[in-house]
């Protein structure tokens, strides 16, 4: 099948690009993500890509890193989740972001992309949380380390909110690298103290 593709990008719209490779163009659809990475017309762009076959229709996708392909063709494995689905969620989200979602079990994060409802993204929880690699990703933006997202998830889960549950977790000191239930213990007195 296709799985890469370089060529001089034709066109370029909020949902897809052309690239011209041999005097053949070809419509890729590609998340936000990659459109701003790709450059402008006339330039020679490399994608990774998925050719999605179903009967009445073949489509490629492409992906600027290898990394978003991969989580791309994670999302499609999901049940009830297709490829438009998956491209709007790695267009509404970053790969890291999305895999510290998974990890500490956020499915509110992932209500809030288009199309997204709540069981589908409790079963995207629920089907990718053993099959992602979270070892990768460092301190998030918001200051909450990646073994603290289970710590995130449980407050969220006791009904705290997403940005409640991130200062708490900041404002209480890591000393060594206590078990996760120590860790919960300790936010959760911050919280009671405030």
């Amino acid at each position: 099948m296709i799985s890469s593709i370089k060529g001089i990008l034709q066109k370029r719209s909020t949902e897809f690009v052309i690239v011209e490779v041999g005097g053949v163009g070809f419509k890729v659809y590609v998340p936000a993500s990659t459109l701003t990475a790709i450059g402008d017309l006339g330039d020679i762009v490399a994608l990774h890509t998925h050719l999605h076959l179903r009967e009445d229709n073949l489509a490629l996708y492409g992906f600027a890193t290898e990394d978003e392909l991969s989580t791309f063709e994670l999302l499609i494995n999901v049940s009830g989740v297709g490829p438009r689905a998956a491209l709007s969620v790695l267009s509404a989200v970053s790969v890291d972001s999305l895999r510290l979602a998974i990890a500490s079990g956020n499915v509110e994060m992932l209500t809030r992309v288009p199309g997204i409802g709540t069981k589908t993204a409790g079963r995207i929880v629920l089907e990718l949380k053993g099959k992602i690699d979270v070892s990768s990703l460092k301190p998030a933006d918001s200051g909450v380390f990646v073994d603290d997202a289970d710590v995130l998830g449980a407050l969220v889960n006791l009904g705290y909110s997403l940005a409640e549950a991130q200062s708490a977790i900041r404002s209480c000191p890591r000393e060594g690298n206590p078990p996760v239930e120590d860790r919960i213990l300790a936010v959760l007195r911050y919280l009671a103290n405030r």
